[in-house]
């Protein structure tokens, strides 16, 4: 289990961090999302005690991270991947972590089959690509088998056979009862991916919750319909909150396609379309931290 309590992180008179709560329980993949600027990477690096809060305290498994005794076997982390010297060999670079743990060569050479990269074990990791990098900085997090990971940007540079690995990886390690904390900026990979989200913005938290319940919370489901009486459709769904997309087609929401419906055939109003469309993780988060994103680009 991880457990933020009211962790503040000040720069100066700059409050990267302010107050931030919350816990990340086992047998989930918990989402850590938030626009860039958020506070994202500060908190991850207090969780592991690379850097000191302000105010507050950061715990895993219920202790500091600097007091776990073998922290590798406790804890597993990817924050940055090129972390690494360019010109060790996969292997190598995974030994060296291996040997401060008294951790066996047989584990080393399980994650570097786990992780796909066996064949290129030998390899100087100067000639990696990024998303070779990625595989060894997530094989070098799961080397002491550990009950918690927390991975920063996992997919990174993985092509989408990676993703898809990655994707079944992080569930799997879930189901075995392990605490898994995955900050990503990829809505659709997390919706596919994550139990539970937690989103902060500013360096407060904005959600803690599943990642239906932000879907639903955020209003953005909503029915097309295509009718060429589109206007007088509208007139007869009061307290509908209504878009007119083209003449011919309105985004309905806060009424469901059965009412809508039954009200058109009611009145005698054609429909050539009556499709509900489902919410996205993209957009409710994009609903969400609006005020919080720090750079807002403007539209052509």
């Amino acid at each position: 289990m991880i457990r933020a309590e009211e962790l503040t992180k000040r720069y100066g008179d700059r409050t990267v961090v302010r107050d931030l709560g919350f816990t990340v329980h086992p047998g989930t993949v918990t989402g850590f999302l938030g626009p860039n600027g958020a506070g994202k990477s500060t908190t991850l690096r207090m969780l592991l005690g690379l850097d000191a809060p302000t105010r507050g305290r950061a715990t895993v498994g219920g202790r500091a991270y600097a007091d776990h005794p073998a922290p590798l076997t406790e804890v597993g982390a990817l924050l940055e991947a090129r972390s690494l010297h360019p010109g060790r060999s996969a292997f190598h670079h995974l030994t060296a972590l291996a040997l401060t743990h008294g951790i066996p060569r047989s584990r080393v050479e399980h994650v570097l089959g786990l992780t796909g990269l066996s064949e290129v074990a030998g390899t100087r990791v100067k000639g990696f690509s990024l998303g070779m990098g990625q595989r060894l900085g997530i094989a070098a997090a799961l080397l002491g088998d550990p009950g918690t990971i927390i991975l920063d940007e996992p997919v990174n540079g993985l092509d989408p056979e990676g993703v898809r690995w990655i994707r079944t990886l992080l569930r799997s390690l879930a189901a075995e009862g392990r605490t898994v904390l995955v900050s990503s900026h990829l809505m659709s990979e997390m919706a596919l991916t994550a139990d539970h989200l937690i989103v902060i913005g500013r360096g407060r938290l904005l959600a803690d919750t599943s990642v239906a319940a932000l879907v639903r919370e955020s209003g953005g489901a909503s029915v097309r319909v295509v009718t060429p009486e589109a206007e007088r459709l509208r007139g007869l769904l009061p307290g509908a909150r209504i878009v007119t997309e083209a003449p011919d087609t309105l985004r309905v929401s806060d009424v469901d396609a059965s009412r809508i419906g039954r009200t058109a055939a009611a009145h005698g109003v054609p429909l050539y379309e009556l499709t509900p469309q489902t919410a996205s993780l993209e957009q409710a988060f994009m609903d969400l931290t609006h005020d919080s994103v720090e750079y807002q680009g403007a539209t052509a």
